[in-house]
């Protein structure tokens, strides 16, 4: 059987590692007119060396890989010798056996060529007399090339993470760099396979993350067609992997790529990196955020979604926002309770919780629960939890998250906390969430500067407070006194202040009610 082989192209710096095929592609080989005889399917297996061996017993010479090259002259006339030779190069794992036609045989030898084939060793003839000094100085210079290339792209790699942990880059900084560097997408999990960050063309990375459930079904089989794998850890601890998805170059390179990347991640993670949130905290924070901020059309981010270990299939979403509890005591309520979710710190001393219900669970029970638990862990039974209505489609989540954070913001500093249900919903928030929805209307902001222009003019922010108290109870002056630790005759005399400063009658329910959503207004937009 012949193949037919095209002249390689001149090797690239970081070529994949030479194999027999290519090999067979050089020019100073091709002059020697090779033909494949036996083995043609196993031309992609990579060549670590090329030997020049006469002896009958070479294969006590080889370590594996070498592509060994003979005239044979001490085979012939013996065919007991010449299978044994190539089961003998078999057995030391050799890449493949060039047989220079010649006086020892003239023909490609028929015993040589059945006994490779049946070991699957690709072995060629060549039909010109070739000096193999030749052919070894430039495939060893190729691979020393080669090596050269990969320990160089190594240091590279080493010494740009290192600079990046040392300026106090961020995780996702030295990803983007092991990325770009690899030029395929780059996943980092944890035991569980769980993706915790990515790198690299959103296009490819979202096209692994689609179909992630395959992938870390497989993730603890071997490596193949390009994927790449290196473990995080340290003190004989394991807590994940780093993964390079499909690399393109040769293997040895690419897991000196993900050995370096996992050294830098393992010390960046040792000293801290510039945040005190672990990883998991972060992805989870960014995947909310993308969704909170609109920019990633939500369907696009149901991959990360999914690939984060969070249920996405036939699911119901409950968006929540608890006030002053951190994600960690959350995150124990969600295991105590068994409950699917993610959770992330927001601005504000506010946190995002994103339940994932079965769609027989009862998710008006489950938040109710999930609720009481949380403020029984806080110790703080004013701890507000503000919901959104559940949502059985993905692409209706971010506006859930939207509107519970929302909610928590219009009972932020409430001096109505004390009479919120235990869990608040948009119903329960009345005009203060309707005047955080409209706050940065302009028509809304120049209403309330008008309506309060009297006081924002002056420095008396007493006055203000006094007000803001007064107008939250009701306009009940006993209590309005009590909390401002005044008497009856000064409070008075304090209300008739802010009555002629703003030109009104706060004994009018009409006059009470403008200031009042002005003064709500303000406090929405200064917040």
């Amino acid at each position: 059987m012949t193949t037919t082989l095209e002249p390689l192209e001149p090797a690239e710096p970081l070529e994949p590692a030479l194999s027999v095929r290519q090999v067979l592609t050089l020019e100073r080989v091709l002059a020697g007119e090779p033909e494949v005889v036996a083995g043609a399917g196993q031309l992609d297996r990579p060549v670590r060396w090329v030997h020049v061996a006469e002896a009958p017993d070479v294969g006590v010479m080889l370590s594996g890989g070498e592509m060994v090259l003979t005239t044979g002259v001490l085979l012939a006339g013996d065919e007991d010798k010449q299978a044994e030779y190539v089961r003998s190069l078999h057995r030391a794992e050799a890449a493949a056996v060039v047989l220079g036609l010649g006086r020892a045989f003239p023909a490609p030898p028929e015993v040589m060529r059945r006994a490779a084939e049946r070991c699957g060793l690709p072995m060629v003839v060549l039909h010109r007399p070739f000096p193999f000094a030749e052919l070894t100085e430039e495939v060893q210079s190729r691979l020393v090339r080669r090596k050269f290339a990969a320990v160089s792209l190594s240091e590279a790699v080493r010494t740009a993470l290192t600079g990046l942990i040392t300026a106090g880059a961020p995780l996702q900084r030295l990803l983007d760099e092991v990325a770009a560097h690899s030029a395929c997408p780059v996943v980092v999990t944890n035991l569980a396979h769980r993706v915790l960050a990515t790198a690299g063309e959103r296009p490819a990375v979202d096209d692994v993350l689609r179909d992630w459930e395959r992938i870390a079904r497989q993730a603890g089989g071997s490596e193949g067609d390009g994927w790449i794998r290196a473990e995080l850890g340290g003190r004989g601890e394991r807590w994940g992997q780093i993964m390079l998805c499909g690399y393109r170059g040769d293997t040895a390179t690419g897991r000196l790529l993900a050995d370096r990347a996992a050294e830098a991640l393992v010390l960046h993670r040792m000293l801290g990196g510039t945040s005190a949130h672990t990883w998991e905290e972060q992805s989870a924070q960014s995947l909310l955020t993308d969704l909170v901020s609109g920019v990633v059309p939500a369907r696009q981010l149901l991959p990360r979604a999914r690939a984060a270990g969070l249920p996405v299939n036939r699911r119901t979403f409950v968006p929540l926002v608890v006030r002053d509890v951190e994600p960690a005591p959350l995150e124990r309520v969600l295991r105590m309770l068994g409950l699917s979710g993610i959770v992330a710190e927001l601005a504000d001393a506010a946190t995002a919780v994103l339940l994932s219900l079965a769609r027989d669970q009862d998710a008006a029970v489950l938040t109710a629960n999930f609720a009481a638990r949380v403020r029984s862990e806080s110790g703080a039974a004013r701890t507000v939890v503000a919901a959104a209505d559940a949502r059985t489609a993905w692409d209706d989540v971010p506006a859930g998250v939207r509107e519970a954070q929302h909610v928590a913001d219009a009972v932020a500093d409430s001096s109505a906390a004390l009479d919120l249900p235990p869990v608040v919903r948009l119903k329960d928030v009345h005009l203060r969430g309707l005047i955080r929805l409209l706050r940065d209307d302009p028509h809304v902001q120049s209403f309330a500067e008008r309506e309060l222009d009297g006081l924002l003019c002056g420095a008396d922010e007493d006055l203000l407070a006094v007000l803001r108290t007064y107008l939250a109870t009701g306009r009940n002056k006993s209590r309005t006194a009590q909390l401002h630790h005044v008497s009856r005759p000064a409070l008075y005399r304090r209300l008739e202040a802010i009555q002629t400063r703003l030109g009104v009658d706060l004994d009018d329910f009409e006059q009470a009610a403008s200031v009042h959503i002005a003064l709500l207004a303000h406090d929405a937009q200064q917040g």
